[in-house]
């Protein structure tokens, strides 16, 4: 499937009436810049100024604006115009705000519930907008689709979601975490915010991002942190994610072609203790014990403990040690246990960053049952 192209500009104003057209073309201060006024207010009055200063009933267009500066090597059409909206409360399929639900808790959802929403509006192709409401009751904007993915009680935007997270390093980024850059001189021109889905490859230079610009909601591999202004865009997670049954790290990290790993997991896997094969006359042999996943942090560049021997042994006794050569396996996590664990995640039929060869919850059922 081709790529999507967007147009990438860096506009003094994301309204498009012929005032604005005039004014972004004159040297003059911008119309829009009187905070707190709504944005179609502004439009109109910009229009009637406009409209009597040129003395005709519409504006020519207006110049082709240059192309913001955007990354090296990183095509400039990958990198979307994304003004957003003001903070709203949900809407009515009518777009209607809808009654609001009074103070409570911020809901609970775990990451693969985040992963999940963000496809569905993905899978929709929900078009663009700054004030059009989807069926949901979010708005169609990036902010938006980041409340809409974390299920908060309202639509945020760019300036007022960081409320709802805490923020981490770029190590600590997992799948339904987001990536958010507000700028606060124009923060409708400019700021931006995507969800992260997991990176692509083991040097953490690509990730799956889902976010909402320009003409739909897309699914898309992005460079860390984004296209353009990449220093700016700052990780947080959100403070109502709670823990998955499952991990989510090998769920929602796939190239675009490739199938999630726990939607994969075989049926003779589902029950522990006990293989159950669909079909199959009856309950087999009993399986041996999965040892407890330690979690990701003992698999990753300067780890040295127990862990990463076991993890080790495990992978010559499945055949996967070639990497190791005369040494073996041993306690300090290397390049080698990275390569073997990689050949292991392959042999799963997984590609993409769901194979970068560092073992989350699934790849380590997987070695060990």
């Amino acid at each position: 499937m081709e790529t999507p192209v967007f147009e990438e500009f860096d506009p003094t104003s994301d309204c498009d009436c012929p005032g604005c057209a005039h004014w972004r073309r004159v040297p003059h201060v911008s119309p829009h810049s009187t905070v707190g006024r709504p944005a179609a207010t502004r439009a109109l009055a910009v229009a009637a100024m406009a409209s009597a200063a040129l003395g005709v009933s519409h504006a020519a267009p207006a110049p082709a604006v240059p192309h913001a500066p955007h990354r090296p090597g990183v095509p400039a059409g990958d990198a979307p115009d994304t003004p957003q909206g003001d903070r709203t409360p949900l809407h009515g399929l009518g777009g209607t705000p809808a009654k609001p639900a009074g103070a409570a808790p911020l809901p609970e959802i775990t990451r693969a519930e985040i992963i999940n929403r963000a496809k569905k509006w993905v899978a929709e192709k929900v078009p663009y907008s700054m004030t059009d409401y989807w069926t949901d009751g979010y708005r169609q904007d990036c902010s938006g689709f980041v409340s809409m993915a974390w299920k908060l009680p309202g639509n945020e935007w760019t300036g007022s979601l960081h409320e709802f997270g805490v923020r981490i390093t770029k190590e600590e980024l997992q799948p339904g975490d987001m990536l958010l850059f507000h700028n606060p001189d124009n923060p409708q021109n400019g700021s931006h915010v995507v969800l992260f889905g997991g990176w692509t490859d083991h040097t953490h230079t690509y990730y799956i991002a889902y976010e909402s610009p320009r003409p739909h909601a897309r699914r898309q591999t992005t460079p860390y942190a984004y296209w353009n202004k990449s220093d700016r865009y700052v990780p947080y997670r959100y403070k109502g994610v709670k823990a998955d049954v499952t991990g989510v790290e090998e769920t929602a990290a796939p190239q675009d072609t490739a199938a999630p790993q726990d939607s994969a997991v075989p049926q003779d896997t589902k029950e522990e203790g006990k293989a159950v094969h669909a079909g199959a006359a009856g309950p087999l042999a009993p399986a041996p014990r999965v040892p407890a996943y330690p979690g990701r942090g003992m698999f990753r560049p300067g780890a040295d403990n127990a862990h990463v021997t076991l993890l080790g042994k495990q992978l010559v006794r499945k055949g996967f040690g070639k990497r190791y050569a005369g040494t073996g396996p041993g306690p300090r996590w290397g390049e080698a246990d990275r390569r073997n664990v990689e050949a292991f995640q392959r042999s799963q039929g997984w590609r993409g960053g769901a194979a970068d060869g560092y073992p989350g919850p699934e790849t380590w059922r997987r070695l060990f049952s």
